[in-house]
């Protein structure tokens, strides 16, 4: 009877520290989810260029098969419900920049600032996203990301970039070589002595490419064309003092761009670098076509 009411007893323990364990476990992992925001901009120049949500949302469904993440998408430049903004942990833009950046919107840029200094969550912004107008936004970028696109210091030509070697980093895991012919932005106006920017994309743009034209306004600049043979930074990350990450990244202007394997890596490697999330070890994955995620509508409901 003893030895019975001991087995009973053991099992009732054991049964009851099992289902404890897993209900910490779960709550653990709750805890640990980390919530990305994309923000997508509306489309601005015609067909094929500068799809913004239909970038985000071809991002959005890779990013799905990560553990431990959770993925918003917003459309046109900012959330419906703006309280979506306080609760994330990263978020990264993908749209036009300058005077319409959503950031620079209302009293966005204060708000953003508070989140990403103060809270240190990560930021990215990709192509346009990352030219702002100098007296608005510059500093704030430069904190943010390490650096941004300032008119007529930075230029946009469209040319042939090649890259051979990428530096040890997480957000080039799974990355090999490639080309690819775009709209990449250079010169970007980087902090002073670019101190604490990580080069992640380096490629050398031709002197017919210094030389112009460039997409707007045409050039070319003087100051562009003396530096010919100068390798140029494309994409860079950093990690701020704020313990937040941030990264920029000048591609993107055409959405079957985004068919490229290690360039599309590159940018998801990133945004879940900025997210705190782990990487896969073969970086982000690459399950689907441009032309087959667009045909199969939004991955993840729009806010």
């Amino acid at each position: 009877m003893k030895q019975k009411t001991a087995l009973i007893l053991r099992t009732t323990l054991a049964v009851f520290f099992t289902a404890t364990a897993l209900l910490v476990a779960s709550c653990k992992g709750d805890a640990e989810e980390r919530h990305l925001l994309l923000i997508a901009g509306p489309d601005s120049h015609g067909p094929r260029a500068h799809n913004h949500e239909k970038g985000m949302q071809l991002f959005a469904r890779e990013l799905q098969a990560i553990d431990g993440l959770k993925v918003s998408v917003a459309i046109n430049g900012w959330p419906e419900d703006e309280s979506l903004v306080d609760q994330v942990d990263a978020i990264v833009f993908y749209a036009d920049g300058l005077e319409g950046h959503p950031a620079l919107q209302e009293d966005r840029l204060a708000h953003l600032n508070r989140r990403i200094t103060e809270d240190g969550i990560g930021v990215g912004m990709v192509h346009f996203a990352v030219h702002v107008p100098v007296d608005d936004g510059s500093d704030e970028f430069k904190e943010w990301i390490g650096g941004h696109y300032e008119s007529l210091y930075s230029c946009n030509p469209m040319w042939t970039a090649e890259f051979k070697e990428f530096p040890e980093h997480p957000i080039t895991t799974g990355v090999e070589p490639f080309e690819h012919h775009d709209e990449w932005y250079f010169n970007m106006r980087f902090r002073e002595n670019m101190e604490g920017v990580k080069p992640i994309l380096v490629a050398t743009p031709s002197d017919e490419t210094r030389d112009g034209p460039y997409v707007h306004p045409r050039g070319p600049y003087e100051h562009i064309q003396a530096a010919k043979g100068r390798e140029e930074v494309l994409m860079w990350a950093v990690e701020r003092e704020d313990g937040g990450r941030g990264f920029g990244f000048t591609g993107g202007h055409y959405h079957e761009g985004w068919d490229v394997v290690s360039m599309r890596r590159l940018v998801l490697n990133a945004m879940l670098w900025v997210a705190e999330v782990d990487i896969p070890e073969g970086g982000a994955p690459f399950t689907i076509s441009v032309e087959d995620s667009d045909a199969a509508g939004d991955a993840v409901p729009t806010s």
